[in-house]
Formats: C-alpha cells, structure tokens, sequence
C-alpha cells in the first residue's frame, strides 16, 4: 500500500491529527462520564469519532513503518516507530469507553422514558375523563421531551436501585477515562517526543548556518 498524500509521506500528516485527536477524545470521555446530560447529547458523535480515531491510528502506525523503509535508517527512527506501537492499547481503551458511555447513555434514555410513562396518571372513570387525560398530556410530553431527558422528574420517578446502579457505573467510567486518557495522552507524549529526536537530532545547528538575513556573518565591516 502507497502511503502518500498530495506527493507527501502520509505519516507526517496523519501523525498530527492522532497527536490531537487522542487527548482531546480523553477529555471528552471524562465530561461524559461524569455528566449524564452532555453523554445523553453527545455518546453518538463520541462513539463515531472513537472508531473513526482507532482506525487512523493504526493508519498512522503502519504508513510510519512504510516511511521507516523509505529514509536512512537510524537508532532513533528506529526506535520511533517500535514505539509507535505502544498507543495501540491505549486507543483501543479509549474506544471501549466510548462504547460503554453510549451504553449507559441509551440505557439511560430508556429509563427516562419509561419513568416519564409510568409517572402519567391513570384516566379517572367517569364524565370528567375525557378533559382529565388531555390535561395530563402535555405533562407527560413535556417530562419525555428533550435528549437529555429533563432529569429532574424522570430521575426521581425512576426505581432507587436503577438510580443507584447508574451512579455506580458513571463513578466507575469516570475513574477508567481518567485512568486510561492520562496513560494514552503521555504515550503520544513519548512517542512525539521520539519522533522529535529521531527527524531533528543531529541535523540542526544551535546558531545560523547560512546566509540569510538571521545570519552573524557576511557583512562588510
């Protein structure tokens, strides 16, 4: 497979968005897990990008060990792209997370629902029926409407245990994106700074070297 872009290794283009896209996927996580109103907005679009930011780290992987046969090889480039290899874990984590916070989110959405049905009263018997079971309606509509589920009196309605076992299980997800988000972000942290050292270690000069305008010397004294 030819790993270019516009003529260009696509490495160096891919790396960018995988250096940025993994520790702002951490944070993400992190808000979703402790909030339940963002994750019943945002688990989708989170989920999609999980999968969507796997794929391009493994993309990036293997067009970094194309590139690694295209250029002279070295100690430290070598060693870049085994390294490379340590944020396949990581980014799987990240994307089980995402997929257990898009669980818990419908789960969640379902209990809404539920709690806003089971809170509509039942019809009265009676003449009055007819006008009782229209009032209630917007009610009802009302309690359901929304993404987030209107937490306030849908949560209440719901059974102690469901409540207490979501509570649980948001604890639990905050401290694995938490866990799992440090350890991905300081790995791209480590592999970035491999990748530093192996392009530009040994091929730069602490002070100017040519004769442009930055330059010490050359003029007529």
């Amino acid at each position: 497979m030819d790993f270019q872009i516009a003529g260009l290794p696509a490495h160096i283009l891919l790396v960018h968005v995988v250096v940025v896209g993994i520790p702002l996927l951490a944070v993400l996580l992190v808000v979703l897990a402790a909030w339940p109103a963002a994750r019943r907005v945002l688990w989708l679009p989170t989920v999609i990008g999980a999968f969507v930011l796997l794929g391009l780290t493994y993309l990036t992987i293997e067009s970094g060990e194309w590139l690694e046969h295209r250029v002279n090889e070295t100690p430290l480039i070598e060693a870049h792209t085994e390294q490379g290899k340590d944020i396949e874990p990581w980014a799987i984590g990240l994307t089980v997370i995402a997929v257990l916070i898009a669980v818990l989110a419908i789960v969640e959405r379902r209990q809404v629902r539920r709690a806003a049905v089971d809170a509509v009263p039942a019809p009265p018997t009676g003449a009055t029926a007819s006008a009782a079971t229209t009032a209630a309606r917007p009610t009802s509509t009302a309690t359901a409407a929304g993404p987030t589920g209107t937490a306030t009196a849908t949560d209440a309605a719901a059974p102690p245990r469901a409540r207490t076992a979501r509570t649980v299980v948001s604890v639990l997800l905050t401290i694995a994106a938490v866990v799992v988000g440090a350890g991905a972000t300081w790995t791209i942290i480590q592999i970035g700074d491999a990748g530093a050292r192996a392009v530009w270690q040994g091929s730069y000069s602490d002070s100017p070297t040519g004769g442009g305008e930055g330059s010490d010397g050359g003029g007529d004294d």
